[in-house]
């Protein structure tokens, strides 16, 4: 391990040890190693501690597992503190369900320029091929892999050019891509000042929309985003979404809604609140 850190890769994670352990594996191979890793665990129990330990004993990185008690969907919350906690002036953000293809990191570092965030894809696995997954098909890279993913039952669609591994032509399907850059949480990098100065995301919102809105307010003050899904790869575990709930998607559309009203850039729900 390097003693210059490059990045603060920031995973969130609820509830989810046997996806978050093969996600933290996949970080564990990566091409760049010289990042630290904060899990963002919006109140798991003892068993996503658990992984994390076993984890922490066998590798060299510095990892800070940064919890905070069960109340619900308080995403917004642990991600202020996970930024706070990191140690490095740049910050890669993801899921505890997102599996990193092995240049991820280095991608994302590659790409980074000032005044800059970085928008990625993810590739989302069915139910049937994500119970497949394994530590073995990861070190193999086989999740990111067309021909592997088509025999084991992952339908036939464009989306599979998500996984290209030609710059050339990932490069070509960034700049053509009708798809926003936007901040989404499962994969996005931005530089740690840059969050700050918007004042971290808005504790007020839930479930739905509350990465667009840092995102937005980070645009209201001159940061560009710029559009990396197919360079910067992941691939999305499946799972149910049970914390939806149609009022706290009302409310946070009500909030977006203001920012891109007023082109807010600091809410004065953050970080400093």
């Amino acid at each position: 391990m390097h003693s210059s850190i490059q990045a603060s890769v920031i995973i969130s994670t609820y509830n989810k040890p046997e996806y978050l352990e093969l996600v933290l594996y996949s970080y564990s191979i990566q091409t760049n190693k010289n990042f630290e890793i904060i899990i963002a665990d919006d109140g798991s129990d003892d068993r996503t501690k658990n992984v994390i330990d076993i984890f922490k004993n066998k590798t060299d990185f510095k990892v800070v597992h940064v919890w905070q008690v069960d109340n619900g969907f308080e995403k917004t919350k642990i991600l202020n503190k996970a930024i706070v906690a990191s140690g490095s002036d740049y910050l890669i953000f993801t899921d505890g369900d997102c599996i990193a293809r092995k240049d991820f990191v280095e991608t994302h570092l590659a790409l980074r320029r000032n005044n800059c965030a970085l928008s990625g894809g993810y590739f989302k696995l069915t139910e049937s091929v994500s119970k497949k997954i394994s530590k073995d098909l990861i070190f193999k890279q086989k999740c990111f892999d067309k021909i592997w993913l088509l025999e084991n039952g992952q339908p036939k669609s464009f989306k599979l050019n998500k996984l290209t591994a030609s710059k050339f032509k990932s490069k070509f399907l960034n700049t053509v891509t009708p798809t926003k850059a936007t901040f989404d949480g499962m994969n996005v990098s931005c530089w740690k000042i840059d969050i700050l100065e918007v004042n971290g995301f808005d504790e007020r919102m839930c479930y739905g929309g509350e990465d667009r809105e840092v995102g937005e307010r980070m645009m209201h003050n001159g940061v560009k985003f710029l559009q990396v899904r197919y360079s910067c790869i992941c691939v999305h575990l499946y799972h149910e979404r049970p914390y939806k709930n149609e009022a706290a998607r009302l409310e946070n559309e009500k909030i977006r809604q203001s920012t891109k009203k007023y082109k807010t850039i600091k809410t004065p729900f953050g970080i400093n609140s």
